[in-house]
């Protein structure tokens, strides 16, 4: 925003240019009240007459420890009201006492007219909307005292008088206002302020941050749900009438404080920017976020102090973590961030005019009241390229990074010009903080019980898998659920790019993982090592599991290298783009160039898609086909019989189930896994009772924590525990039986878990 050259004093004011935008910029920092054009009827009037000296508003800002701005439409009808009272000022020989009376010596009425046409005058400024009322009530009455009149000597006064009111109302009725409210305006009340609150609705910026804010609840919204991230941001969720999409309405603390405490936070904000951190302490932003909440907490004190305000050391720690957001941080995205149901946020060019979007895990797509700003873009974009060291300018116009903020893990992409000629845009993928788990996703109906029963045979088979979907079909997620199912026993890496799979959680659970970061297939000139040589590296690195986060282009060719290589021995699972298993052959085969023989490398292939409801407003992820490939077709797997559904989607029962090439026992992939295992080989109902057997454990599972209303033990830590106890208790039951006994083992291991919901029930009561 351009420096200010106006005084600032009472009401006074600056026009600030930017782009196609002409900016009204008023001081309010000297009154005694907050400036509302709609709760104000006096700070409506002074608006009107600065927007009658000024031509081409577009927008309206009061400045006032914080931002109010009125938006375009919202302008706009003030200045239409403006250019009225202007043209009525021009013609001002049309209220005089004169015109009143059209017979010579004759004032009996006149005085009375002339003071009625100037209170409505006097009102058209302040509360446009009473002038409106006040003129058409004057105009009924006069229309019926001319019907009654008796004398014809007063009927041109009278005639003269109704044109000129029906004068005033016809302008009126041309305004968006007018228009806008017209079925409201029965039974209002001159002075009622209610309906402006209707109209006008500033976006809110205090002075410490960028970013603006819609803080009233809209008008016309039913609201449907409302809940609390942390202990106070409030989140509301709106539906419209005459809309499909829902509204995601934000409270955070930052719009919640004191004038004294804005103060301060403006002050700590100005202070802190002197000092810019620089890119090496971007390396660790943990660290540095840390350093800058100890200075910042220290200067907010200091400040406070000297105001004389007294904090509690509650409320430092609030304003300290409010500060460090707006300094080295990212601003409300971090507090969105927070809310577990956000899925993705995504944040649209040109800045300042768009409000973000997000999807919510119950409400799908939702737009907010948050919108960003053009300055706040930018900062983003200077502290993504630190943050990365990645590039993002005219010959790199997309960078695709993660973040590691507080509460919550995300994949940013950002886009630029030229590829963006309006700027930047962004979007954020949040990451959940705990790994999925096969039996969440069976409590959120994304699989079947058996479907998660034969995935789990499947790892435990040491196959290789491709996960399928469209975007947001929850192709990582699932990925991630798979990995939970590796037993910690074994090693493994990782292969990713751009960092979402919860490989420190893992870490952190006991799991010997390895993470290997490579190039992006959009980064130019890196440094980072290709995917296709990262692949390869990993097949140097000794026997491991190998997971790949996305299978994009060049890496597909070392990636089947290692399926080829490595299938016998450990799992290989990746995630691509594809609808479909042809689909995923299509972009494998004849987009990516992977030869059809190497194709046959993919043992099985995991289709995940969104399902919309009947209505197109909902949408939901489910796991559709689990497609085994085979190994003798030569030229075309749909021609040739090359897959084989074992599970498919039904719509009509919203359940991922089994077809009867699985249940008959005709799977070559599970004949293959059975022909390692002596338990197994040549015994199909052993086979197919042990992936019946995972299933009723995972069920299990699912029942008790509902039933308990426990849902950490769908959590990884638990879900883990029960794995082990699954391997434990089924080694345990074949040396002591000589077979894997299912129901023995679900016996034992249904003992195991009413133990651990007993000692849980005593450790939480």
């Amino acid at each position: 925003m351009a420096l200010f050259d106006g005084k600032k004093k009472v009401c006074g004011y600056d026009v600030i240019r930017e782009g196609e935008e002409v900016i009204l910029y008023i001081y309010c920092d000297e009154c005694t009240i907050s400036p509302s054009i709609e709760d104000n009827p006096l700070c409506m009037s002074r608006t009107i007459e600065k927007l009658m000296e000024v031509t081409g508003v577009t927008k309206i800002i009061f400045s006032q420890k914080r931002d109010y701005e009125y938006d375009t439409a919202q302008t706009s009808m003030l200045v239409e009201l403006a250019n009225i009272y202007k043209t009525l000022l021009k013609q001002k020989s049309l209220f005089s006492l004169q015109a009143m009376s059209t017979v010579p010596g004759c004032n009996q009425c006149s005085n009375s007219r002339y003071f009625e046409l100037q209170e409505i005058m006097r009102m058209f400024k302040g509360d446009p909307l009473g002038s409106y009322v006040e003129a058409k009530r004057i105009l009924r009455r006069e229309k019926i005292n001319r019907d009654k009149l008796m004398e014809d000597k007063c009927a041109p006064c009278v005639d003269r008088y109704i044109s000129i009111v029906t004068y005033i109302v016809q302008l009126l009725e041309s305004t968006a206002l007018v228009k806008l409210t017209q079925n409201q305006l029965a039974g209002f009340k001159v002075g009622d302020r209610t309906i402006y609150r209707n109209v006008f609705y500033p976006s809110i910026k205090p002075d410490f941050m960028f970013t603006k804010l819609m803080a009233n609840y809209p008008t016309n919204g039913e609201e449907l749900d409302n809940y609390t991230i942390g202990d106070d941001t409030e989140v509301t969720i709106f539906k419209f009438p005459d809309s499909t999409q829902y509204l995601y309405h934000l409270m955070p603390p930052e719009f919640k404080l004191s004038e004294e405490k804005y103060e301060i936070l403006d002050l700590a904000r100005k202070i802190m920017a002197e000092h810019k951190p620089k890119q090496e302490e971007f390396v660790d932003p943990e660290r540095m976020r840390q350093v800058f909440f100890n200075v910042g907490r220290d200067l907010i004190e200091e400040l406070s102090q000297a105001k004389k305000l007294s904090l509690t050391a509650k409320e430092l720690d609030k304003l300290t973590t409010i500060l460090v957001r707006y300094t080295v941080g990212f601003g409300l995205i971090e507090v969105l961030l927070q809310d577990e149901k956000i899925q993705d946020i995504s944040i649209n060019s040109p800045m300042g005019k768009i409000p973000m979007f997000v999807v919510h895990s119950d409400y799908d797509d939702c737009v907010t009241n948050i919108i960003p700003t053009k300055p706040e873009a930018e900062s983003w974009a200077s502290k993504m390229r630190m943050i990365s060291g990645r590039p993002l300018d005219e010959a790199d116009p997309i960078l695709d990074a993660e973040l590691e903020l507080p509460g919550a893990n995300t994949r940013v992409a950002v886009i630029t010009k030229p590829l963006n000629p309006t700027g930047l845009a962004y979007s954020f993928r949040r990451h959940r903080d705990k790994p999925w788990t096969l039996p969440l996703f069976i409590k959120h109906k994304m699989i079947s019980p058996i479907g998660a029963g034969l995935l789990s045979f499947l790892v435990d088979g040491t196959r290789t898998m491709l996960i399928a979907g469209t975007r947001s079909a929850g192709k990582s997620s699932l990925l991630s659920a798979i990995m939970i199912e590796i037993m910690r026993r074994y090693r493994i890496i990782t292969v990713e790019d751009t960092l979402e799979l919860p490989v420190n959680q893992m870490r952190n659970l006991g799991y010997n993982i390895q993470s290997m970061k490579v190039a992006s297939a959009l980064a130019h000139g890196s440094s980072e090592l290709s995917a296709a040589d990262g692949i390869r590296a990993t097949l140097r690195l000794g026997d491991s599991a190998l997971i790949v986060g996305e299978v994009r282009s060049a890496e597909a060719k070392a990636l089947y290298e290692a399926m080829r290589v490595g299938a016998a021995a450990n799992v290989v699972a990746g995630t691509i783009h594809g609808d479909s298993p042809y689909g995923v052959y299509d972009r494998v085969v004849n987009d990516i160039g992977i030869p059809k023989t190497s194709f046959k490398a993919t043992d099985v292939i995991i289709v995940a898609n969104p399902v919309r409801s009947a209505d197109g407003l909902h949408r939901f992820r489910r796991v559709t086909q689990i497609t085994e490939v085979r190994k003798f077709w030569e030229d075309d797997p749909i021609k040739e019989k090359g897959f084989v559904d074992l599970m498919r989607y039904d719509a009509k029962k919203d359940e991922l189930l089994t077809t009867s090439e699985l249940t008959n026992g005709e799977s070559d992939i599970l004949k293959a896994i059975a022909g390692n295992i002596k338990e197994f080989a040549g015994d199909w109902d052993a086979v197919w009772n042990n992936v019946l057997l995972r299933a009723q454990i995972k069920e299990t599972l699912v029942k008790t924590s509902i039933s308990l209303n426990d849902p950490d033990m769908l959590e990884a830590p638990f879900v883990i525990k029960s794995n082990d106890q699954f391997h434990i208790i089924s080694d345990k039951v074949k040396e002591e039986m000589g077979s894997l006994d299912p129901k023995r083992i679900f016996f034992l291991w249904e003992d195991w878990l009413k133990r651990e919901c007993k000692k849980r029930t005593i450790q939480s009561g």
